[in-house]
């Protein structure tokens, strides 16, 4: 079997020759006796056995780790720590004992410095554990630790202790590397999502992620998911960017990214909770910062929201998140001016008879707002005719092009330039009634120039 393909329940049932260690005085007596205790036992005895002297069996495996470089051996004592924390991952404060001050429990797992072995291997069983255990041995870390011990470091240490910083430092690169190329061609990506989720909590990993470009890493990630493994990289990645929406350079980058158009998309079609809460959340963070909210607005996340509450979900997180997001969303809707509400309307090329069509104050007060980026918008509205299948949308997008020849000084010369008079034209053989009035009403407007529009009602 290929070790890609290594299960930890595989791993343990080596028998691993202890007292041949002992012999070569590569592990001492105490460390054989705790090993012959803990080894091939029940995982009742086990655990109660780390409950009585849980330091003590840390000390020999982090010993082992160090001391014994035969992949056998360091494959076995790996997946008797991941056991361990998988039965409980508070055991991973055991790492960080009183006790053990005089023992640095990172290094054996360290991977991208040369003095270390355990992720430098080829060996992906080897890489993948070391990676998820010295995540999580560095989250529950004392939150007095400052970055330059590792687990309480002595004034009688024999040689400086890793600085969790650089451990974290060198674990996010790893991870980075990972999401661009994977060792393992199904667990490097979902390995590396895993341990993110767990770390970006960290400040030193969210500055150190953010500074190697990873957001743009996580965002082809966040897609739609339907079977039980891809919604649980979904859910770990959208954790992801639910911890980085609380650190501004990050949230400068995912608002000039696709992200929040790839997260609105995922919560539209989510059926699973923890999938929609966590974006629901993240949505609400990103609420207040820079021009998110109006973006928000723009891409419809308050019908979006509509649709969700209207869901039986049980999630009082979820619930409030929604209810957060509905007053938030509102609040945005009011700051924006009419002149930016016409222009999401129109990009999003989806018109309707909405009060500011048919508004003269609309029009004589924001005209020249139109020749912004080049008559971005004027632009558009052109497109529609050619491009819109919709007869509102089209009767409006006539009649809005009329008010802009009526308004604007050179109204009639520059709708001329960009060519909309021969797509109106068309339009006036359209099946609809409402298209056919107002492509004519544009056209008049064309032909007889601002002089004589005022004299032509709609």
């Amino acid at each position: 079997m290929a070790l890609a393909e290594l299960s930890t329940e595989q791993v343990l049932m080596r028998d691993i020759p202890w007292e041949t260690y002992m012999s070569t005085k590569l592990i001492s007596g105490t460390s054989l006796q705790l090993l012959r205790r803990y080894d091939h036992r029940s995982e009742s005895h086990r655990a109660q056995l780390l409950d009585d002297d849980g330091p003590a069996y840390v000390r020999v495996f982090v010993r082992v780790l160090c001391d014994i470089f035969k992949e056998e051996t360091v494959e076995y004592v790996l997946a008797l720590i991941d056991e361990m924390l998988a039965a409980n991952p508070k055991r991973a404060k055991l790492f960080h004992d009183k006790t053990l001050s005089d023992e640095d429990t990172y290094e054996p797992f360290l991977t991208h410095f040369s003095c270390y072995t355990l992720l430098q291997k080829g060996n992906w069983f080897i890489q993948e554990k070391s990676c998820k255990i010295l995540s999580l041995i560095a989250s529950a870390r004392p939150k007095d630790q400052k970055g330059s011990v590792a687990n309480g470091e002595t004034s009688n240490s024999k040689k400086p202790f890793t600085a969790i910083d650089d451990t974290l430092i060198g674990l996010v690169k790893w991870l980075c590397e990972q999401l661009k190329k994977p060792s393992h061609p199904t667990r490097g990506v979902p390995t590396a999502i895993n341990c993110l989720a767990t770390l970006l909590k960290e400040p030193v990993v969210r500055s150190t992620f953010v500074q190697m470009d990873g957001i743009k890493l996580l965002i082809p990630l966040i897609s739609p998911a339907s079977t039980q493994q891809s919604i649980q990289l979904l859910y770990e990645t959208c954790l992801c960017i639910w911890l980085l929406s609380y650190y501004e350079p990050a949230i400068e980058y995912l608002a000039t990214s696709r992200t929040l158009p790839r997260l609105i998309d995922v919560v539209k079609s989510s059926t699973k909770e923890k999938v929609v809460r966590v974006i629901a959340s993240t949505l609400k963070n990103l609420l207040s910062k820079g021009t998110l909210g109006a973006q928000m607005v723009d891409l419809q996340l308050p019908q979006v929201v509509q649709s969700l509450k209207a869901q039986a979900w049980s999630d009082e997180d979820l619930l409030e998140a929604l209810n957060c997001l509905e007053e938030g969303l509102k609040d945005n809707i009011k700051k924006l001016s009419s002149y930016d509400m016409y222009k999401q309307e129109v990009l999003l090329g989806h018109l309707d008879w909405t009060p500011v069509h048919k508004d003269p104050i609309f029009w004589r007060e924001n005209i020249t707002n139109f020749e912004e980026n080049d008559f971005q918008i004027l632009r558009v509205l052109i497109t529609i005719l050619d491009t819109s299948s919709d007869p509102r949308t089209l009767a409006v997008a006539c009649f809005d092009l009329s008010q802009f020849i009526q308004h604007h000084p050179a109204g009639r010369i520059i709708v001329t330039d960009l060519k909309a008079k021969e797509r109106a034209m068309k339009l006036m053989n359209h099946e609809n009634a409402e298209v056919t009035k107002n492509a004519l009403l544009c056209i008049q407007r064309l032909l007889l120039g601002a002089k004589y529009a005022s004299f032509l009602q709609a």
